[in-house]
């Protein structure tokens, strides 16, 4: 796959002299509006989450993940790729074959192909997620792992998190970096990355799930935010987009806060009522919420966390609340004894 027209950046002139022995080699990025769009994107994160400039990428063969890697290679010392086969489409094998050869043609230390088996609960693409991501943390070596996802996707996310009306925490997006994940182009455009493939002469590969409109995303991809840009006069997606990470930035104080309300709490395992009763809401809610999860609860949802806040604020003698993650043949339950919540597993 050629490299586009030469960069006037010198290879390796944003670090020190021994790292630009490693990446002298490197085939350099066109000097245009999208490609310094995605290089000073992926400067800024490293800068901040990376600094030792070593990274891996989540390479799917797509516009996005390919944009990412050559972005990467440009702007930091080592990359490596990492391709997953799901195997769920015929000649899936192929296409894993093509992305890790345009790794290396961009230039990374090394790109290797993780064949998965996509199986379990959630329907297929929920299963192919969680396939995905053990085969990456599995494969990364302790390096953190750059994934695709752009504003698009960030505004997509959004929306759907939206629907489910869980509050402020179901629609701070996805993060920058979760650790070991990391997100550098959660500012850029779709459009941006689809450019910089074409000046590269690298043809991404479309994956026709992409289009499925069977895919809840899908139809907000092509339908809904394209009404809503042209109904609102444009700008959505950035304004989506700067709403998650103002929600993030609120949810680390209110986080850090019910930490602090859930350590004055803490009897024990259990929890006092008249100090839970006497927070603000929105904090109480949020330390019984890491109260159940650091128990053992799974896949809360807002009815179960308000479920057992009811049982601090308006409590009338109800039964335990089942919050999830319970063994065969028992549940695990919150219960109010003696001014304290508890939770254990009950049959």
């Amino acid at each position: 796959m050629p490299p586009g027209p030469p960069d006037s950046t010198p290879p390796g002139a944003d670090f020190p002299p021994d790292a630009a022995a490693v990446t002298q080699n490197r085939p350099m990025l066109p000097e245009t509006p999208s490609a310094l769009e995605l290089r000073h994107a992926l400067r800024d994160w490293l800068a901040r989450y990376a600094p030792t400039g070593v990274v891996a990428v989540a390479l799917s063969g797509g516009a996005d993940s390919v944009a990412l890697t050559a972005a990467a290679v440009a702007e930091a010392q080592v990359v490596d790729a990492l391709i997953v086969d799901h195997g769920l489409q015929a000649g899936s094998d192929r296409t894993a074959a093509e992305a890790a050869a345009v790794a290396e043609a961009l230039g990374c230390r090394s790109a290797r192909v993780l064949t998965v088996e996509v199986t379990g609960d959630g329907g297929p693409e929920a299963a192919a997620r969680r396939a995905r991501y053990a085969a990456l943390d599995g494969a990364r070596a302790g390096l953190p792992v750059l994934l695709g996802h752009t504003l698009d996707d960030q505004a997509e996310t959004v929306l759907l998190g939206l629907a489910r009306g869980s509050g402020a925490r179901s629609i701070q997006g996805m993060a920058e970096f979760a650790d070991p994940w990391g997100r550098p182009l959660l500012g850029v455009r779709r459009a941006a990355t689809r450019r910089l493939c074409a000046e590269l002469g690298v043809r991404a590969h479309d994956d026709p799930h992409n289009y499925a409109p069977e895919f809840t995303r899908v139809r907000l991809r092509t339908e809904v935010l394209p009404l809503l840009e042209e109904v609102l006069g444009g700008g959505v997606a950035a304004a989506l987009g700067r709403t998650a990470e103002q929600l993030r930035d609120d949810g680390a104080v209110l986080d850090s806060l019910a930490e602090q309300l859930l350590t004055v709490a803490s009897d024990g395992s259990a929890l006092s009522v008249e100090t839970l009763a006497t927070a603000p809401a929105a904090l109480r809610r949020r330390a019984i919420r890491h109260w159940l999860l650091a128990g053992g609860a799974k896949a809360l949802t807002d009815k179960n966390l308000r479920a057992v806040d009811a049982l601090v604020t308006e409590w009338r003698g109800q039964g335990g609340v089942a919050v999830g993650g319970g063994k065969p043949g028992t549940r695990l339950v919150a219960t109010r004894e003696h001014g304290k919540l508890t939770l254990a597993f009950a049959r």
